[in-house]
């Protein structure tokens, strides 16, 4: 097979066709593989950083980046007609839900349609946009042989490996991390899998591009449940004085049959909060209900409300009211280390303080400006003035790079949503699911129910 040839002798051209925090990650372990890569993008503005060699992600090394668009490995532009070169198609464009949380699949179909128009005979096309199962068959598969008259397996190639780009992961590289690939013939899974070994360390091939798909929606509906669980047990652990981060730890000793999962403000991303949702809506058109997507799904999504809440709390709890009250949250991005601030729980939580009444300003050492409410907001610097000056510090995303015993020498009040304040001395903490150190007037004020916040044991 003459594909099969070309990949062995890292000839064949790849295209890949969305360069955002999948695609142009995978393209940089691709030319680390030997091919050329044809980076495609609909924004322009990507691209111009790409030809520049500007990293615009923080996981990917713009030095590394220039060298390879410099040598023209990487080959960066909004142009399909370059598909008629390529080899192979990779699609990592978007897969957000539309305004009823339903699939959108509109970046999947407009692909497809900018695939037909171009791609040759013999192309392998891997989709890895996340996508509810039987997404590759029918918009992809099944639209091209229609609209071509070509026959999968026999004249191209139809794959789904779902990505599993973990933005901020020092510990598993891409390349690292085993790679799931299904197809849509055994042919097609043949050609798909030769070509990703070539790239990652392990790949690991199912029966088919449903079984792929499914794979993937499982792993982070497994996670969204049992943040969900562990979110919800923070709240009784709260009223039993009961620390739920030494609780976790604990159940962590045990060697097996645990895993431990962490409180928080909620999910963000692109997968969690968005996932298991491709997965409950398939569910619901074959007659099933999954309960569990729902109810986790509902706890994610009141989490900001739930927080603002005990913020107002709190404030009360000194003296204080959340109107006009001066609030500071450290971390806009929705992970630590990392400036994807898609879906991010803090965002949602910012604007429910602003139309609270309250002044919100944030700290991010990597997301320098953020949109909340239709409002550009700058991150300002984490200086002693900007602690002082706060009302309540509300700590939403851990980034190594804050100096959190600054932090608490200076703010008045703390509100430590992830446990960032670990290990510090002193200061006025309280610590979502867990016990802090604020003096026992505070603590006194904080143990009535609140309406809208809730209990406290702080």
């Amino acid at each position: 097979m003459e594909l099969l040839a070309g990949i062995e002798k890292r000839a064949a051209e790849v295209a890949v066709i969305g360069m955002g925090y999948v695609g142009l990650p995978l393209s940089m372990e691709i030319v680390r593989a030997g091919y050329t890569v044809h980076g495609i993008d609909t924004d322009p503005n990507k691209i111009e950083k790409l030809k520049s060699g500007v990293s615009y992600i923080l996981d990917v090394d713009g030095r590394e980046l220039g060298l390879w668009t410099g040598y023209g490995a990487i080959r960066p532009g909004t142009d399909y007609a370059v598909l008629a070169q390529a080899d192979i198609a990779v699609l990592c464009v978007p897969t957000p839900l539309d305004g009823k949380r339903e699939p959108d699949t509109s970046y999947i179909e407009a692909s497809v349609d900018q695939l037909v128009r171009h791609i040759k005979k013999g192309t392998l096309i891997i989709l890895e946009s996340t996508t509810y199962p039987g997404t590759t068959e029918l918009l992809l598969r099944r639209r091209i042989e229609e609209k071509l008259d070509w026959q999968a397996g026999r004249d191209f190639y139809v794959c789904f490996s779902p990505e599993r780009v973990d933005p901020g992961n020092r510990q598993f590289s891409l390349r690292a991390t085993p790679k799931v690939i299904g197809g849509s013939t055994p042919a097609c899974l043949e050609v798909g899998r030769a070509f990703y070994k070539t790239v990652f360390q392990r790949v690991v091939p199912v029966s088919s591009n449903e079984a792929a798909e499914l794979a993937k929606l499982l792993e982070n509906t497994f996670r969204s449940v049992n943040i969900g669980l562990v979110n919800e047990l923070a709240g009784l652990c709260e009223r039993m004085g009961v620390s739920i981060w030494e609780v976790v730890d604990a159940a962590a000793t045990k060697p097996f049959g645990f895993m431990p999962f962490y409180p928080g403000p909620g999910v963000g991303g692109h997968c969690i909060p968005i996932d298991p949702l491709y997965l409950s809506w398939k569910a619901e058109r074959m007659g099933v209900r999954l309960k569990f997507i729902e109810l986790a799904d509902e706890l994610h999504r009141s989490m900001p409300e739930r927080l603002t809440g005990r913020i107002k709390a709190l404030l009360e709890a000194d003296g204080r009211v959340l109107e006009g009250a001066k609030v500071v949250i450290c971390g806009m991005a929705y992970k630590k280390d990392t400036d994807d601030v898609r879906e991010s729980p803090a965002l949602e939580l910012m604007e429910h303080l602003l139309e609270k009444g309250a002044k919100v300003a944030y700290h991010d050492p990597h997301v320098p400006v953020c949109r909340v409410a239709g409002e550009a907001f700058e991150s300002e610097e984490a200086e002693p003035d900007l602690w002082d000056r706060a009302d309540i510090v509300v700590i939403a995303t851990d980034h190594k790079a804050v100096d959190y015993q600054q932090l608490v020498d200076h703010a008045r009040l703390v509100f430590d949503t992830r446990n960032a304040t670990k290990g510090c001395t002193g200061g006025r903490i309280a610590l979502f699911g867990g016990s802090g150190t604020a003096d026992a007037a505070w603590a006194a004020g904080t143990d009535k129910d609140e309406e809208d916040g809730g209990g406290w044991t702080v």
